[in-house]
Protein backbone atom coordinates (compact mmCIF):
# COMPACT_ATOMS: atom_id res chain seq x y z
CA UNK A 1 0.00 0.00 0.00
CA UNK A 2 1.50 3.34 -1.07
CA UNK A 3 2.18 6.08 1.45
CA UNK A 4 -0.42 8.86 1.12
CA UNK A 5 0.78 12.19 -0.16
CA UNK A 6 1.05 14.87 2.51
CA UNK A 7 -0.21 18.03 0.85
CA UNK A 8 0.09 21.65 1.89
CA UNK A 9 -2.30 23.95 0.09
CA UNK A 10 -0.92 27.46 -0.49
CA UNK A 11 -3.11 30.26 -1.85
CA UNK A 12 -2.24 33.73 -0.57
CA UNK A 13 -2.95 37.34 -1.45
CA UNK A 14 -0.14 38.56 0.83
CA UNK A 15 2.82 36.80 -0.73
CA UNK A 16 5.38 37.99 1.81
CA UNK A 17 7.89 35.17 2.41
CA UNK A 18 5.81 32.54 0.61
CA UNK A 19 8.63 31.24 -1.60
CA UNK A 20 10.89 30.48 1.37
CA UNK A 21 8.00 28.99 3.33
CA UNK A 22 7.11 26.74 0.40
CA UNK A 23 10.71 25.54 0.05
CA UNK A 24 10.88 24.76 3.76
CA UNK A 25 7.62 22.78 3.56
CA UNK A 26 9.02 20.66 0.75
CA UNK A 27 12.10 20.02 2.89
CA UNK A 28 9.73 18.78 5.61
CA UNK A 29 8.19 16.25 3.23
CA UNK A 30 5.17 18.17 1.93
CA UNK A 31 3.93 18.28 -1.63
CA UNK A 32 2.40 21.57 -2.64
CA UNK A 33 -1.02 22.40 -4.04
CA UNK A 34 -1.71 25.93 -5.18
CA UNK A 35 -3.87 28.21 -7.28
CA UNK A 36 -3.57 31.17 -9.65
CA UNK A 37 -1.01 33.81 -8.80
CA UNK A 38 0.52 31.86 -5.93
CA UNK A 39 1.23 28.84 -8.14
CA UNK A 40 2.68 31.11 -10.82
CA UNK A 41 4.98 32.81 -8.30
CA UNK A 42 6.21 29.49 -6.90
CA UNK A 43 6.96 28.09 -10.35
CA UNK A 44 8.87 31.25 -11.21
CA UNK A 45 10.98 30.50 -8.13
CA UNK A 46 11.55 26.93 -9.45
CA UNK A 47 9.44 25.42 -6.68
CA UNK A 48 7.50 22.31 -7.66
CA UNK A 49 3.77 22.81 -7.19
CA UNK A 50 0.61 21.08 -8.39
CA UNK A 51 -2.38 23.11 -9.52
CA UNK A 52 -5.55 22.54 -7.50
CA UNK A 53 -7.45 22.19 -10.79
CA UNK A 54 -5.16 19.31 -11.79
CA UNK A 55 -5.76 17.64 -8.42
CA UNK A 56 -9.56 18.06 -8.44
CA UNK A 57 -10.03 17.37 -12.14
CA UNK A 58 -12.04 20.60 -12.49
CA UNK A 59 -10.66 23.75 -14.10
CA UNK A 60 -10.91 27.14 -12.49
CA UNK A 61 -14.12 28.65 -13.80
CA UNK A 62 -16.33 31.72 -13.72
CA UNK A 63 -13.37 34.11 -13.82
CA UNK A 64 -11.74 32.35 -10.89
CA UNK A 65 -14.81 32.47 -8.66
CA UNK A 66 -14.80 28.68 -8.44
CA UNK A 67 -11.50 26.89 -8.01
CA UNK A 68 -11.17 25.39 -4.50
CA UNK A 69 -14.87 24.76 -3.77
CA UNK A 70 -14.56 21.04 -4.35
CA UNK A 71 -15.03 17.86 -2.23
CA UNK A 72 -11.48 16.76 -3.01
CA UNK A 73 -10.19 19.96 -1.41
CA UNK A 74 -12.55 20.19 1.53
CA UNK A 75 -12.65 16.45 2.10
CA UNK A 76 -8.85 16.47 2.27
CA UNK A 77 -8.97 19.25 4.84
CA UNK A 78 -11.97 18.17 6.93
CA UNK A 79 -11.43 14.40 7.12
CA UNK A 80 -10.81 13.25 10.68
CA UNK A 81 -7.67 11.13 10.56
CA UNK A 82 -8.94 8.91 13.39
CA UNK A 83 -12.42 8.33 11.94
CA UNK A 84 -12.79 5.13 9.93
CA UNK A 85 -15.79 6.44 8.00
CA UNK A 86 -13.95 9.60 6.94
CA UNK A 87 -10.90 7.59 5.86
CA UNK A 88 -13.07 5.17 3.87
CA UNK A 89 -14.72 8.10 2.07
CA UNK A 90 -11.31 9.47 1.16
CA UNK A 91 -10.29 6.15 -0.39
CA UNK A 92 -13.61 5.76 -2.21
CA UNK A 93 -13.47 9.20 -3.79
CA UNK A 94 -9.73 9.49 -4.39
CA UNK A 95 -9.24 12.25 -1.83
CA UNK A 96 -5.72 12.97 -0.57
CA UNK A 97 -4.84 14.40 2.84
CA UNK A 98 -4.31 18.14 2.99
CA UNK A 99 -2.45 18.53 6.26
CA UNK A 100 -1.64 22.21 6.01
CA UNK A 101 -3.56 25.18 4.62
CA UNK A 102 -1.73 28.47 4.11
CA UNK A 103 -4.31 31.02 2.98
CA UNK A 104 -4.89 34.72 3.42
CA UNK A 105 -7.73 36.53 1.77
CA UNK A 106 -8.39 38.94 -1.07
CA UNK A 107 -7.41 42.49 0.00
CA UNK A 108 -10.99 43.71 0.44
CA UNK A 109 -10.17 46.68 2.70
CA UNK A 110 -7.48 47.91 0.36
CA UNK A 111 -9.76 47.56 -2.66
CA UNK A 112 -12.70 49.51 -1.20
CA UNK A 113 -10.35 52.19 0.15
CA UNK A 114 -9.33 53.11 -3.39
CA UNK A 115 -10.94 56.17 -4.87
CA UNK A 116 -13.61 55.29 -7.41
CA UNK A 117 -14.21 51.77 -6.10
CA UNK A 118 -17.62 50.69 -7.40
CA UNK A 119 -20.06 48.21 -5.90
CA UNK A 120 -18.99 45.74 -8.60
CA UNK A 121 -15.31 46.24 -7.69
CA UNK A 122 -16.11 45.63 -4.02
CA UNK A 123 -18.10 42.48 -4.78
CA UNK A 124 -15.34 41.02 -6.93
CA UNK A 125 -12.90 41.48 -4.03
CA UNK A 126 -14.99 39.35 -1.67
CA UNK A 127 -13.14 36.09 -1.17
CA UNK A 128 -15.30 32.96 -1.06
CA UNK A 129 -13.04 29.95 -1.40
CA UNK A 130 -10.39 31.36 0.91
CA UNK A 131 -12.60 31.76 4.00
CA UNK A 132 -14.11 28.32 3.36
CA UNK A 133 -10.68 26.68 3.41
CA UNK A 134 -9.52 28.70 6.40
CA UNK A 135 -12.57 27.81 8.45
CA UNK A 136 -12.41 24.15 7.40
CA UNK A 137 -8.76 23.85 8.41
CA UNK A 138 -9.37 25.71 11.66
CA UNK A 139 -12.29 23.43 12.49
CA UNK A 140 -10.11 20.38 11.91
CA UNK A 141 -7.05 21.81 13.67
CA UNK A 142 -6.65 18.58 15.63
CA UNK A 143 -5.12 17.20 12.44
CA UNK A 144 -4.58 20.16 10.10
CA UNK A 145 -2.36 23.22 10.46
CA UNK A 146 -3.88 26.53 9.33
CA UNK A 147 -1.58 29.51 8.67
CA UNK A 148 -3.02 32.92 7.76
CA UNK A 149 -0.22 35.24 8.88
CA UNK A 150 3.23 35.35 7.20
CA UNK A 151 4.75 36.25 10.57
CA UNK A 152 3.95 32.69 11.70
CA UNK A 153 5.90 30.96 8.93
CA UNK A 154 9.16 30.67 10.88
CA UNK A 155 7.42 29.43 14.02
CA UNK A 156 5.59 26.73 12.03
CA UNK A 157 8.75 25.51 10.31
CA UNK A 158 10.81 25.54 13.51
CA UNK A 159 8.06 23.67 15.36
CA UNK A 160 7.90 21.01 12.66
CA UNK A 161 11.66 20.58 12.82
CA UNK A 162 11.73 20.00 16.57
CA UNK A 163 8.44 18.07 16.68
CA UNK A 164 6.58 20.65 18.76
CA UNK A 165 3.82 21.57 16.28
CA UNK A 166 1.25 19.92 18.51
CA UNK A 167 -2.50 20.34 18.83
CA UNK A 168 -2.10 23.28 21.21
CA UNK A 169 -0.05 25.26 18.72
CA UNK A 170 -2.45 24.29 15.94
CA UNK A 171 -5.35 25.48 18.13
CA UNK A 172 -3.60 28.84 18.60
CA UNK A 173 -3.21 29.13 14.83
CA UNK A 174 -6.88 28.18 14.41
CA UNK A 175 -7.99 30.94 16.78
CA UNK A 176 -5.93 33.39 14.76
CA UNK A 177 -7.56 32.08 11.60
CA UNK A 178 -11.07 32.59 12.96
CA UNK A 179 -10.11 36.14 13.97
CA UNK A 180 -8.83 36.67 10.42
CA UNK A 181 -12.09 35.60 8.79
CA UNK A 182 -14.18 37.43 11.41
CA UNK A 183 -12.36 40.70 10.73
CA UNK A 184 -12.71 40.10 7.00
CA UNK A 185 -16.46 39.53 7.19
CA UNK A 186 -16.76 42.51 9.53
CA UNK A 187 -15.06 44.75 6.99
CA UNK A 188 -17.47 43.57 4.29
CA UNK A 189 -20.51 44.20 6.52
CA UNK A 190 -19.18 47.63 7.48
CA UNK A 191 -18.63 48.62 3.86
CA UNK A 192 -21.92 47.47 2.38
CA UNK A 193 -24.04 48.71 5.29
CA UNK A 194 -22.58 52.19 4.71
CA UNK A 195 -23.59 52.35 1.05
CA UNK A 196 -26.45 54.50 -0.18
CA UNK A 197 -28.66 53.32 -3.02
CA UNK A 198 -26.64 55.42 -5.51
CA UNK A 199 -23.39 53.74 -4.42
CA UNK A 200 -22.10 56.69 -2.40
CA UNK A 201 -20.79 55.91 1.06
CA UNK A 202 -21.84 57.21 4.46
CA UNK A 203 -19.21 57.83 7.10
CA UNK A 204 -20.83 55.57 9.68
CA UNK A 205 -22.22 52.17 8.64
CA UNK A 206 -25.51 50.74 9.88
CA UNK A 207 -23.56 47.74 11.18
CA UNK A 208 -20.31 48.54 12.94
CA UNK A 209 -17.78 45.78 13.51
CA UNK A 210 -14.31 46.28 14.99
CA UNK A 211 -11.73 43.81 16.20
CA UNK A 212 -9.65 44.23 19.34
CA UNK A 213 -6.77 41.96 20.38
CA UNK A 214 -5.72 41.46 23.98
CA UNK A 215 -2.23 42.87 24.42
CA UNK A 216 -1.07 40.77 27.37
CA UNK A 217 -2.29 38.85 30.36
CA UNK A 218 -5.28 40.20 32.25
CA UNK A 219 -4.57 43.28 34.33
CA UNK A 220 -4.19 42.82 38.09
CA UNK A 221 -7.60 44.47 38.33
CA UNK A 222 -9.69 47.16 36.66
CA UNK A 223 -10.37 50.69 37.83
CA UNK A 224 -10.85 49.32 41.35
CA UNK A 225 -9.57 46.11 42.98
CA UNK A 226 -13.02 44.46 42.93
CA UNK A 227 -13.20 44.81 39.11
CA UNK A 228 -11.41 42.51 36.66
CA UNK A 229 -9.79 44.18 33.66
CA UNK A 230 -7.83 43.67 30.42
CA UNK A 231 -6.26 45.84 27.72
CA UNK A 232 -7.16 45.27 24.06
CA UNK A 233 -5.48 46.89 21.06
CA UNK A 234 -7.55 48.25 18.18
CA UNK A 235 -5.92 46.53 15.21
CA UNK A 236 -7.61 48.84 12.71
CA UNK A 237 -6.62 52.16 14.31
CA UNK A 238 -4.21 53.96 11.94
CA UNK A 239 -2.72 56.01 14.78
CA UNK A 240 0.29 54.94 16.84
CA UNK A 241 -1.11 54.37 20.30
CA UNK A 242 -0.18 53.31 23.78
CA UNK A 243 -0.71 49.70 22.65
CA UNK A 244 2.28 50.15 20.31
CA UNK A 245 4.63 51.29 23.09
CA UNK A 246 7.30 48.93 24.40
CA UNK A 247 7.64 48.48 28.15
CA UNK A 248 11.37 48.75 28.88
CA UNK A 249 11.16 48.60 32.66
CA UNK A 250 8.80 48.10 35.54
CA UNK A 251 5.91 45.93 36.54
CA UNK A 252 2.84 45.48 34.39
CA UNK A 253 0.74 48.56 33.68
CA UNK A 254 -2.49 48.83 35.63
CA UNK A 255 -5.88 49.82 34.22
CA UNK A 256 -5.50 53.35 35.60
CA UNK A 257 -1.87 53.58 34.46
CA UNK A 258 -3.00 52.86 30.92
CA UNK A 259 -5.83 55.41 31.00
CA UNK A 260 -3.57 58.14 32.39
CA UNK A 261 -0.63 57.27 30.13
CA UNK A 262 -2.93 57.47 27.12
CA UNK A 263 -4.00 60.99 28.15
CA UNK A 264 -0.38 62.11 28.65
CA UNK A 265 0.75 60.58 25.36
CA UNK A 266 -2.10 62.27 23.45
CA UNK A 267 -1.32 65.69 24.94
CA UNK A 268 2.45 65.71 24.42
CA UNK A 269 2.03 64.79 20.74
CA UNK A 270 0.23 68.07 20.03
CA UNK A 271 3.43 70.07 20.61
CA UNK A 272 6.12 70.48 17.96
CA UNK A 273 8.62 72.12 20.34
CA UNK A 274 10.25 70.30 23.25
CA UNK A 275 7.44 69.48 25.73
CA UNK A 276 6.89 67.75 29.07
CA UNK A 277 3.40 66.69 30.19
CA UNK A 278 2.43 65.35 33.61
CA UNK A 279 -0.99 63.75 33.95
CA UNK A 280 -2.92 62.69 37.02
CA UNK A 281 -6.33 61.06 36.87
CA UNK A 282 -6.61 61.60 33.09
CA UNK A 283 -6.02 65.39 33.27
CA UNK A 284 -2.82 67.34 32.63
CA UNK A 285 -1.75 68.85 35.95
CA UNK A 286 1.46 70.35 34.58
CA UNK A 287 2.60 71.08 31.01
CA UNK A 288 5.64 73.02 29.85
CA UNK A 289 7.46 73.62 26.57
CA UNK A 290 10.71 75.12 25.35
CA UNK A 291 14.26 75.26 26.64
CA UNK A 292 16.12 72.20 27.82
CA UNK A 293 14.12 69.05 28.49
CA UNK A 294 15.08 69.01 32.16
CA UNK A 295 13.93 72.61 32.52
CA UNK A 296 10.59 71.83 30.83
CA UNK A 297 10.05 68.87 33.16
CA UNK A 298 10.93 70.90 36.26
CA UNK A 299 8.50 73.65 35.26
CA UNK A 300 5.73 71.12 34.47
CA UNK A 301 6.19 69.40 37.84
CA UNK A 302 6.35 72.68 39.74
CA UNK A 303 3.06 73.80 38.15
CA UNK A 304 1.25 71.45 40.55
CA UNK A 305 3.78 69.41 42.49
CA UNK A 306 1.12 67.96 44.78
CA UNK A 307 -0.85 66.45 41.90
CA UNK A 308 2.32 65.47 40.01
CA UNK A 309 3.30 63.03 42.79
CA UNK A 310 2.57 59.53 41.48
CA UNK A 311 1.68 60.88 38.04
CA UNK A 312 2.50 60.01 34.44
CA UNK A 313 5.24 61.97 32.63
CA UNK A 314 5.32 62.12 28.82
CA UNK A 315 7.93 63.69 26.55
CA UNK A 316 8.10 64.29 22.80
CA UNK A 317 11.92 64.13 22.68
CA UNK A 318 14.24 61.27 23.70
CA UNK A 319 14.82 61.37 27.44
CA UNK A 320 18.27 62.50 28.58
CA UNK A 321 20.04 61.66 31.81
CA UNK A 322 19.57 65.10 33.37
CA UNK A 323 15.80 64.78 33.06
CA UNK A 324 15.89 61.16 34.23
CA UNK A 325 17.78 62.25 37.35
CA UNK A 326 15.04 64.77 38.15
CA UNK A 327 12.33 62.15 37.62
CA UNK A 328 14.15 59.79 39.96
CA UNK A 329 13.99 62.36 42.76
CA UNK A 330 10.27 61.83 43.31
CA UNK A 331 7.61 59.17 42.83
CA UNK A 332 6.28 58.81 39.28
CA UNK A 333 4.23 55.87 38.00
CA UNK A 334 5.08 55.95 34.28
CA UNK A 335 7.47 57.73 31.91
CA UNK A 336 6.81 57.78 28.15
CA UNK A 337 9.27 59.07 25.54
CA UNK A 338 10.28 58.34 21.93
CA UNK A 339 13.73 57.28 23.10
CA UNK A 340 16.03 57.02 26.11
CA UNK A 341 19.75 57.56 26.42
CA UNK A 342 21.69 54.68 27.96
CA UNK A 343 22.47 56.89 30.94
CA UNK A 344 18.79 57.80 31.36
CA UNK A 345 17.77 54.14 31.40
CA UNK A 346 20.47 53.39 33.95
CA UNK A 347 19.22 56.21 36.18
CA UNK A 348 15.58 55.21 35.87
CA UNK A 349 16.44 51.59 36.66
CA UNK A 350 17.03 52.64 40.27
CA UNK A 351 13.27 53.25 40.59
CA UNK A 352 12.00 49.68 40.63
CA UNK A 353 8.30 50.54 40.53
CA UNK A 354 8.63 53.02 37.66
CA UNK A 355 7.26 51.86 34.32
CA UNK A 356 9.31 53.07 31.34
CA UNK A 357 7.54 53.10 27.96
CA UNK A 358 9.25 53.56 24.59
CA UNK A 359 6.93 55.23 22.09
CA UNK A 360 7.57 54.33 18.42
CA UNK A 361 6.24 57.72 17.28
CA UNK A 362 5.14 61.03 18.77
CA UNK A 363 3.73 62.41 15.53
CA UNK A 364 0.48 64.37 15.99
CA UNK A 365 -2.67 62.25 15.98
CA UNK A 366 -4.44 62.36 12.63
CA UNK A 367 -7.61 60.50 11.64
CA UNK A 368 -9.22 57.49 13.16
CA UNK A 369 -12.24 57.00 15.39
CA UNK A 370 -12.92 57.29 19.11
CA UNK A 371 -15.31 55.09 21.08
CA UNK A 372 -17.21 55.50 24.31
CA UNK A 373 -19.13 52.60 25.80
CA UNK A 374 -22.48 53.50 27.27
CA UNK A 375 -25.16 51.24 28.72
CA UNK A 376 -26.75 49.37 25.86
CA UNK A 377 -24.57 50.80 23.11
CA UNK A 378 -21.47 52.41 21.72
CA UNK A 379 -20.81 56.05 20.87
CA UNK A 380 -18.53 56.48 17.85
CA UNK A 381 -17.03 59.72 16.60
CA UNK A 382 -14.13 61.09 14.60
CA UNK A 383 -11.02 61.59 16.69
CA UNK A 384 -10.48 65.21 17.76
CA UNK A 385 -7.28 65.87 15.80
CA UNK A 386 -7.85 69.59 15.25
CA UNK A 387 -4.75 71.77 15.63
CA UNK A 388 -5.39 75.49 15.92
CA UNK A 389 -3.28 78.09 14.11
CA UNK A 390 -3.33 81.86 14.52
CA UNK A 391 -4.92 82.50 11.14
CA UNK A 392 -8.00 80.52 12.27
CA UNK A 393 -8.58 82.87 15.20
CA UNK A 394 -10.54 86.12 15.44
CA UNK A 395 -9.78 88.92 17.88
CA UNK A 396 -13.15 90.13 19.25
CA UNK A 397 -12.00 92.52 21.99
CA UNK A 398 -11.02 96.15 21.56
CA UNK A 399 -7.47 95.44 22.67
CA UNK A 400 -5.23 93.45 20.35
CA UNK A 401 -3.03 90.71 21.86
CA UNK A 402 0.69 91.22 22.26
CA UNK A 403 3.00 88.61 20.74
CA UNK A 404 3.56 87.16 24.21
CA UNK A 405 -0.18 86.90 24.80
CA UNK A 406 -0.66 85.21 21.45
CA UNK A 407 1.94 82.58 22.39
CA UNK A 408 0.44 82.08 25.86
CA UNK A 409 -3.09 81.68 24.49
CA UNK A 410 -2.07 79.19 21.79
CA UNK A 411 -0.17 77.15 24.36
CA UNK A 412 -3.07 77.20 26.86
CA UNK A 413 -5.48 76.19 24.09
CA UNK A 414 -3.34 73.16 23.19
CA UNK A 415 -3.47 72.01 26.79
CA UNK A 416 -7.20 72.74 27.29
CA UNK A 417 -7.99 70.36 24.42
CA UNK A 418 -6.81 67.52 26.69
CA UNK A 419 -8.51 68.62 29.92
CA UNK A 420 -11.88 67.21 30.95
CA UNK A 421 -14.80 69.62 30.52
CA UNK A 422 -15.50 72.13 31.79
CA UNK A 423 -11.85 73.01 31.14
CA UNK A 424 -10.06 76.20 32.15
CA UNK A 425 -6.28 76.55 31.74
CA UNK A 426 -4.12 79.48 32.87
CA UNK A 427 -0.67 79.65 31.27
CA UNK A 428 2.29 81.97 30.78
CA UNK A 429 5.70 81.63 29.11
CA UNK A 430 5.03 78.07 27.96
CA UNK A 431 3.92 76.56 31.27
CA UNK A 432 0.56 75.87 32.88
CA UNK A 433 -0.14 77.81 36.06
CA UNK A 434 -3.58 76.55 36.99
CA UNK A 435 -5.89 73.90 35.55
CA UNK A 436 -9.58 73.57 36.34
CA UNK A 437 -11.11 70.33 35.09
CA UNK A 438 -14.29 68.32 35.12
CA UNK A 439 -16.54 70.79 36.91
CA UNK A 440 -20.25 71.13 36.34
CA UNK A 441 -19.91 74.84 35.56
CA UNK A 442 -17.16 76.99 34.10
CA UNK A 443 -16.98 79.41 37.02
CA UNK A 444 -16.03 76.62 39.42
CA UNK A 445 -13.38 75.39 36.99
CA UNK A 446 -12.00 78.94 36.92
CA UNK A 447 -11.95 79.15 40.71
CA UNK A 448 -10.12 75.82 41.03
CA UNK A 449 -7.54 76.89 38.44
CA UNK A 450 -7.04 80.21 40.27
CA UNK A 451 -6.60 78.39 43.58
CA UNK A 452 -3.86 76.25 42.04
CA UNK A 453 -2.12 79.15 40.35
CA UNK A 454 -2.22 81.76 43.11
CA UNK A 455 -0.24 84.95 42.53
CA UNK A 456 1.59 83.43 39.53
CA UNK A 457 -1.59 83.79 37.50
CA UNK A 458 -1.24 87.56 37.23
CA UNK A 459 -0.44 88.50 33.63
CA UNK A 460 -1.32 85.05 32.29
CA UNK A 461 -3.54 83.87 29.43
CA UNK A 462 -6.61 81.66 29.84
CA UNK A 463 -8.06 79.01 27.54
CA UNK A 464 -11.64 77.77 27.88
CA UNK A 465 -12.61 74.62 25.98
CA UNK A 466 -16.12 75.99 25.30
CA UNK A 467 -17.80 79.38 25.29
CA UNK A 468 -18.56 81.39 28.41
CA UNK A 469 -22.36 81.29 28.78
CA UNK A 470 -22.30 84.33 31.11
CA UNK A 471 -19.88 87.11 31.90
CA UNK A 472 -19.24 85.77 35.43
CA UNK A 473 -16.49 83.47 34.19
CA UNK A 474 -14.68 86.38 32.54
CA UNK A 475 -15.11 88.51 35.64
CA UNK A 476 -13.54 85.74 37.75
CA UNK A 477 -10.46 85.26 35.59
CA UNK A 478 -9.95 89.01 35.25
CA UNK A 479 -10.14 89.37 39.03
CA UNK A 480 -7.44 86.68 39.28
CA UNK A 481 -5.12 88.78 37.12
CA UNK A 482 -5.35 87.17 33.66
CA UNK A 483 -4.90 89.54 30.69
CA UNK A 484 -5.88 87.37 27.70
CA UNK A 485 -8.62 84.86 26.94
CA UNK A 486 -9.01 82.33 24.13
CA UNK A 487 -12.37 80.60 23.74
CA UNK A 488 -14.63 79.21 20.99
CA UNK A 489 -17.36 81.86 21.13
CA UNK A 490 -20.91 81.10 20.04
CA UNK A 491 -22.92 81.91 23.15
CA UNK A 492 -26.18 83.84 22.83
CA UNK A 493 -24.56 86.22 25.34
CA UNK A 494 -21.34 86.72 23.35
CA UNK A 495 -21.85 90.50 23.27
CA UNK A 496 -22.17 90.54 27.06
CA UNK A 497 -19.02 88.41 27.44
CA UNK A 498 -17.01 90.58 25.03
CA UNK A 499 -18.19 93.70 26.85
CA UNK A 500 -16.93 92.21 30.11
CA UNK A 501 -13.52 91.57 28.54
CA UNK A 502 -13.33 95.14 27.29
CA UNK A 503 -14.35 96.51 30.69
CA UNK A 504 -11.46 94.61 32.29
CA UNK A 505 -9.00 95.55 29.55
CA UNK A 506 -8.63 91.92 28.47
CA UNK A 507 -7.81 90.81 24.97
CA UNK A 508 -10.13 88.02 23.77
CA UNK A 509 -9.83 85.60 20.85
CA UNK A 510 -12.50 83.39 19.34
CA UNK A 511 -11.46 80.10 17.79
CA UNK A 512 -14.81 79.05 16.33
CA UNK A 513 -14.16 75.51 17.53
CA UNK A 514 -14.60 73.85 20.92
CA UNK A 515 -12.89 70.90 22.59
CA UNK A 516 -15.38 69.27 24.95
CA UNK A 517 -13.81 66.19 26.53
CA UNK A 518 -16.09 64.12 28.73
Amino acid sequence: MSTPIQYALLSVSDKTGIENFASQLIAQGFSLLSTGGTAKLLRKANIEVRDVSDYTGFPEMMDGRVKTLNPKVHGGILARRNNEGDLASMVEHGIERIDMVCVNLYPFREAVAKEGCTITDAIENIDIGGPCMVRAAAKNHEFVTIVVDPSDYNMVIDSMKDGSLDVNKRRGLAVKAYAHTAAYDGAIANHFSALNTDGSKRQFPDIFTRQFIKTADELRYGENPHQAGAFYADVEDPVTSLADCEVLQGKALSYNNIADADAAFACVRDFSENAAVIVKHANPCGVATGGKQAEAYERARAADSTSAFGGIAAFNQPLDDETASLIAQTFMEVVIAPGFSDEALQTLSTKKNLRVLLAPSVAPVQGGLEFKRVSGGLLVQERDDHILTRDMCKVVSKRQPTEEEWADMMFAWSVAKHVKSNAIVFAKNGVTLGVGAGQMNRVNSTRIAVQHGGEAIKGSAVASDAFFPFRDGVDALAEAGATAVIQPGGSIRDEEVIKAADEHGLTMIYTGIRHFRH
